[in-house]
């Protein structure tokens, strides 16, 4: 049987990252099996759910990878089917409708826990064939009264559950809509998921949903829980741990391939390998080696990851990236070869691509002011007759590449019996408007000659006045 996993999110808030790390695991073992991984939006929470969410969760994994072979499936357009199961349910005698008032359930709760006893519903109509005109009711699953239900988890391994302390689930509301562990099962079994891998707050829920399953006669997939991921100080992952929107870290310039090689590595190793391309991860990972224990998240890991995916990747790979980013600042770059360039030359002092677009703005947008300290600094009158000599000899220069520019500078520098540096800095500031750029030669024939002279010209112009 092929093997076909399955993301399913509730569309009540953003795609974070203990989500998309689920998504992965699901994606990573149906890849690596040739299987299929479905998407499915579980939107039943009607009051909840909103259409923001959902397009949220679509254009996270889109931006992470993750492309499913089917869906997206919205639960709330299979309502018909739902209700034909349930039908077939209660016909079965698997199932029965329930006629307790909110008030009664209360009364049942309160006498419970006055007796020490965990409340639950007793099963006051189950075995009744009688109905309350005029009255509506609820639907709720016979579930068995005695024995165990054992889940054969491939991440926590056997966790056995006793059907005495499983109530009667409720599978559809008094006004007839389904409840959400029932559709899981339905869409499971129509779906023909074979592995169910979720987090591991879903546990509880899964042996009402293997009963379910049972009860329809069907075969249950494998299940796999995975293990929580915990801020830095041990407490559930919150927003000032890193719990955002996946696409925030989109727009703080984080590459989707660095964010999936560190969640892979939340719950699941090869070796002390740390880094991983999204190949290595298919052909290594496999569901059964994932630890049971709680993973912590590091943001300085996280960044640290993506600086070596940035060094590694090919340039070309970050130039729509960076383009992107930069388009956020207001500069329209169509330049593929000089965006390139200020890929190579900038990667190595940025940690991420939206760092590596701000300190590059300066390449596609002149200075209008200069940095006056360095200015004080490193412009001496000394050094402008010099300068204004080198910007002459540079607009003479008959090929404008980084060697020759560099092979000119220090020339002209010995020649003038001044050191490299008392030359370079100038020009940079007369270029950047600061003190920091890539090496002279790089940053002069990145910018390209018509306009570094004419910067070079402008500083000359405002430094003489």
């Amino acid at each position: 049987m092929a093997i076909r996993t399955r993301f399913a999110p509730s569309p009540t808030g953003f795609l974070h990252i203990g989500g998309l790390r689920t998504a992965l695991f699901s994606w990573l073992y149906a890849r690596r099996h040739s299987g299929v991984f479905v998407l499915r939006v579980e939107d039943t929470d009607l009051e909840r759910s909103t259409p923001e969410a959902v397009q949220q969760i679509l254009d996270g994994l889109e931006w992470a990878g993750l492309v499913q072979d089917e869906g997206p499936f919205f639960q709330t357009k299979r309502f018909d089917r739902y209700k034909d199961v349930i039908e077939e349910l209660l016909a079965g005698g698997k199932a029965y409708r329930c006629y307790c008032s909110k008030e009664e359930l209360e009364k049942m709760r309160a006498e419970q826990i006055a007796r020490g006893e965990k409340p639950r519903y007793d099963g006051l109509w189950r075995e009744r064939t009688d109905s309350l005109p005029g009255v509506a009711s609820v639907v709720r699953f016979k579930n068995p009264l005695a024995g165990e239900v054992v889940v054969d988890d491939v991440v926590h391994g056997r966790v056995v559950f006793q059907n005495s302390e499983l109530d009667d689930l409720i599978i559809a509301r008094s006004d007839g809509t389904p409840t959400y562990n029932f559709c899981v099962v339905v869409d499971d079994m129509d779906m023909q998921i074979t592995h169910v891998i979720r987090g591991d707050d879903h546990l509880n829920n899964t042996p009402r949903q293997l009963n379910m399953l049972l009860a329809l006669g069907q075969r249950p997939p494998v299940y796999a829980h995975l293990p929580m991921i915990l801020g830095p100080d041990g407490a559930k992952l919150s927003k000032r741990h890193g719990a955002v929107s996946v696409l925030q870290y989109r727009d703080e310039g984080f590459l989707p391939e660095a964010i999936l090689n560190y969640l892979v590595r939340l719950g699941w190793s090869h070796g002390d390998q740390e880094f991983f391309s999204i190949e290595e991860m298919i052909r290594l990972f496999d569901i059964a080696d994932v630890n049971k224990s709680a993973s912590a998240f590091n943001l300085e890991k996280l960044t640290w990851l993506n600086q070596q995916h940035m060094m590694r990747a090919p340039a070309a790979r970050l130039v729509p990236v960076l383009r992107w980013h930069l388009e956020r600042e207001g500069i329209q770059a169509a330049d593929e070869s000089q965006l390139e360039q200020v890929v190579v030359s900038q990667r190595e002092r940025a940690k991420t691509v939206r760092e590596m677009a701000l300190n590059s703005v300066f390449f596609f947008r002149a200075p209008v002011a200069y940095d006056e300290k360095a200015v004080r600094k490193h412009v001496t009158a000394e050094v402008l007759g010099p300068l204004a000599e080198a910007s002459n000899r540079l607009s003479q220069l008959a090929e404008w590449s980084a060697p020759a520019i560099h092979a000119f500078i220090s020339g002209f520098a010995a020649e003038k019996g001044i050191s490299l540096g008392k030359l370079a800095q100038p020009i940079r500031l007369a270029v950047c408007g600061g003190t920091v750029s890539p090496p002279i030669d790089a940053t002069l024939a990145i910018l390209g000659k018509t306009e570094a002279l004419s910067r070079l010209t402008r500083a000359l112009a405002v430094w003489s006045a």
